[in-house]
């Protein structure tokens, strides 16, 4: 749909954002992302606006973070001060002096996109540095220390958008989104993630379904191990699209987090950039058919820095300025070329994984000795009787 206006954050700045030499979140991962998609012209497309970014106010940040966080952030990145109460000075989010600014400009980034999509001058817009789900409204978590959809989210809100669906795809559980949000019924808080029984950040099951009065409003999809594309692509439809529909969004928020890669270190999904994209289009699918096409998407984790990241989100940026790359397109030699100079590291010739993409349809039944089905139907029942869908059927 290349006629709907979209807006692309991308700043060299927010390469600021870095922890330490050894750290998983290099972002050389930006960088590279960046550096493909300029290759294939996507910041450059007609409909595209490109934003650069600033640095989130304190006000943007006291929207969803408390004022004592914000304080002990800007303490940590000024004496280096570790706080423990706050999650700062851990080993996966270390202290460094960039630290409050380089999150809150990912925090800007975002915002602006919301913006965009406020005044009307963007209908889709992405922050592939932002998807930072894991800060809470008073702790940092998990490489995250300001929860940059958050902040977006709650902009919408205050500028009268009725109804926000969050849709996060990451392996870890979207926690610190889900947390901040838990509590309004406005919200709905969707991820789909590898079991906390088995992975960080040990939260995300499916009896966490919203706070009183929110009841239904927080929707997790805990997966098991190993659970690949089909199982993936699977549990996605026979939970997502109908929740969204049910819940009548004026606009979707997702996360884009590709550490659900067969090659990343950090977790076990083991999927395909094919079905990474794939997501990205069912996502943009939504949108359109609920939302008339109003959808923030931002990055997210992801640890084959060289190998995934750059090609998943490059995908993710066709699809939102409307300019899907085929999964067979020829990865840039002038691209492969920088990769393997730079950072000594062979990078796939093509687009795509050559995955055979293809998924059973819930509608065919569902088979209780398969744990992806399992775990399917343990989100069901818990959501779908609050929406007056029937767990078994709809």
């Amino acid at each position: 749909m290349g006629e709907l206006p979209a807006a692309v954050v991308w700043d060299e700045a927010l390469l600021e954002y870095r922890f330490n030499a050894d750290h998983p979140m290099n972002p050389v991962r930006l960088e590279l992302t960046a550096r493909l998609c300029e290759e294939f012209g996507l910041f450059s497309g007609s409909n595209v606006k490109r934003l650069e970014t600033a640095i989130a106010s304190d006000a943007v940040l006291g929207t969803v973070h408390s004022a004592e966080y914000i304080a002990a952030v800007k303490n940590a990145a000024e004496h280096g001060h570790s706080s423990q109460d706050h999650g700062l000075g851990t080993e996966d989010t270390p202290v460094f002096s960039e630290i409050h600014l380089g999150a809150a400009r990912i925090v800007d980034g975002t915002v602006r996109c919301a913006q965009a999509l406020l005044e009307g001058t963007a209908v889709r817009a992405l922050n592939f540095a932002g998807g930072m789900h894991h800060a809470a409204r008073s702790r940092a978590g998990g490489f995250c220390v300001y929860n940059d959809s958050a902040a977006a989210i709650a902009l919408l809100l205050e500028q009268g958008t009725r109804r926000v669906v969050y849709i996060d795809v990451d392996a870890h559980h979207g926690d610190g989104t889900q947390d901040i949000f838990y509590d309004d019924p406005r919200v709905m808080t969707i991820s789909i993630h590898q079991t906390g029984v088995a992975l960080y950040p040990g939260t995300g099951f499916p009896n966490e379904t919203g706070g009183p009065g929110a009841e239904g409003s927080a929707v997790n999809i805990a997966l098991p191990e190993t659970t690949g594309d089909a199982g993936w692509l699977r549990a996605f439809h026979a939970v997502i699209p109908q929740l969204v529909a049910a819940f009548e969004p004026e606009v979707i928020v997702s996360q884009h987090g590709c550490d659900s890669h067969r090659e990343d270190p950090l977790s076990d999904l083991q999927l395909s950039v094919d079905a990474q994209r794939q997501s990205a289009l069912d996502i943009a699918h939504l949108a359109d058919e609920h939302c008339e096409g109003r959808w923030i998407a931002t990055g997210g984790g992801g640890y084959a820095v060289h190998t995934v990241v750059p090609r998943s989100w490059t995908h993710l940026t066709g699809i939102i300025v409307g300019s899907p790359l085929s999964l067979k397109t020829a990865v840039p030699g002038s691209w492969r070329n920088y990769v393997r100079e730079r950072h000594h590291v062979e990078t796939p010739e093509t687009m795509g994984d050559d995955a055979q993409l293809w998924w059973r349809s819930w509608e065919l039944g569902y088979d209780p000795s398969d744990a992806v089905d399992r775990a399917v139907m343990q989100t069901r029942k818990e959501i779908f009787p609050l929406y007056g869908l029937d767990p078994w059927f709809d």
